[in-house]
């Protein structure tokens, strides 16, 4: 039994993966379908099935240069397990998709808790990617789990930024920390400070979303690492990068550009149930090499779920 049909096992008719079922139709509908047909129009492995196959997973927004790699692992396996069958290949590409997600991942998808201490969390990321709008639902599952939560306003740059904030911070019940100073460094350190003496055990830091000049934005989270350091010295602990899945490759561009101004440890994936190109989730870890942490599944304040390699393939494939 493969991989894939272990997991299928192990989720079919289960509560805990609603979500990816649901959050992910869009993905599965396109994505499924063409592999199956796939399997239907070609019932022995050539050149042109490959070439089709190719085509089908970059569509599924998981990159070229991703694909050309698993397309060739792909056919190395086909010939030699001399796997001639088509409809025996779709679970092993279901199954060589997964490897390749966790094959030499030393990531960890889940956060880096402080051991002592409030454990920082710094967002980043353009306008416009619902980073905001992760950090107030993220507050509120971190909250529902029981820690102890403080959430920061340092995007002194957007108008309104401030205020969503605040407005999340009376949703889900989280005390959110401002500053009259453009210095986005000042509600920085007035919030982390307020954390180590209110023994809060998250801090959520929203910054700036704009990357349009490096140098500034490079200079600004320098500032803010350090006056982090100065208070934490092992933080901050994780530096999320939020990134909208319907922009596809695009997201990946901003991760490998923002990976050269900050070490980025992980990837909040929103609005992933909007589109069908859900293969971004495997195209981000293998050109980038950062994990995905969260990801969001739908527009609810609970839609925002803790990134689930297995419970994804699940959700994309199950129908397959």
């Amino acid at each position: 039994m493969g991989l894939f049909n272990k997991i299928k096992n192990v989720f079919k008719g289960k509560e805990e993966v609603v979500k990816y079922d649901e959050g992910l139709v869009k993905t599965r509908k396109e994505f499924t379908t063409e592999i199956s047909n796939l399997s239907k129009r070609y019932k022995n492995i050539d050149d042109d099935y490959f070439e089709e196959l190719e085509n089908i997973l970059i569509m599924a927004d998981i990159g070229v240069n991703t694909v050309m790699k698993f397309v060739d692992k792909l056919k190395k396996r086909v010939k030699e397990e001399k796997i001639t069958d088509s409809n025996a290949l779709k679970e092993i590409i279901v199954d060589e998709l997964l490897i390749m997600y966790v094959e030499g991942n030393t990531f960890s998808s889940k956060i880096n808790y402080s051991e002592e201490g409030p454990t920082v969390i710094l967002f980043i990321g353009v306008n416009g990617v619902g980073k905001t709008t992760s950090i107030g639902k993220i507050a509120k599952r971190l909250k529902d789990s029981g820690k102890k939560v403080i959430m920061v306003a340092a995007d002194t740059f957007r108008a309104g930024a401030i205020e969503q904030l605040e407005d999340w911070g009376m949703k889900v019940d989280v005390p959110v920390v401002t500053t009259n100073s453009k210095d986005p460094s000042a509600a920085v350190y007035d919030g982390v400070d307020t954390a180590i003496k209110g023994e809060y055990d998250v801090v959520l830091i929203d910054t700036a979303g704009r990357l349009q000049n490096k140098v500034n934005l490079m200079n600004e989270l320098g500032k803010i690492n350090n006056v982090i350091k100065k208070l934490v010295p092992c933080a901050p602990h994780d530096t999320l990068l939020v990134v909208d899945a319907t922009t596809g490759q695009n997201g990946i561009s901003q991760a490998k550009a923002f990976n050269e101004v900050t070490d980025i440890t992980g990837i909040v994936l929103t609005k992933l149930d909007g589109t069908a190109k859900g293969g971004i989730v495997l195209a981000i870890k293998e050109e980038t090499g950062i994990p995905v942490k969260y990801v969001g599944l739908g527009e609810g304040v609970e839609d925002l779920e803790p990134f689930d390699i297995e419970k994804y393939i699940y959700g994309i494939f199950k129908d397959l």
